[in-house]
């Protein structure tokens, strides 16, 4: 099924039955999503956002609560443009304490 311009993949999603859904949790990518603070800083509201935006409350919901596995570029332009700001100032990386340092090169 091919996903429609702006939404996005959930970890969120009922596990298959007898599937423990536990390992894609422990293998995601340590990647914290600003929303909720940018939203804040400017004075909207998710609904807001959304209707300015063209992305479901749903969606975006399922982003700032850090439940969303990928992220479209166009999305994420979009929320830059409106949100007047950068790509990392929405998302920022931060490594669990079992991370290590890459290698110098």
């Amino acid at each position: 099924m091919a996903a429609r311009a702006g939404t996005l993949s959930t970890a969120g999603r009922p596990a298959a039955a007898g599937r423990d859904p536990e390992p894609e949790r422990r293998g995601s990518a340590p990647i914290r999503v600003r929303l909720d603070e940018l939203l804040a800083d400017r004075g909207l509201t998710l609904t807001e956002l959304s209707e300015r935006v063209g992305i479901t409350v749903v969606n975006l919901s399922i982003l700032k609560n850090g439940r969303a596995r990928a992220i479209r570029f166009s999305t994420l332009a979009g929320l830059c443009a409106e949100l007047g700001c950068q790509p990392g100032d929405l998302l920022t990386y931060q490594p669990g304490p079992d991370a290590s340092a890459p290698e110098p090169g």
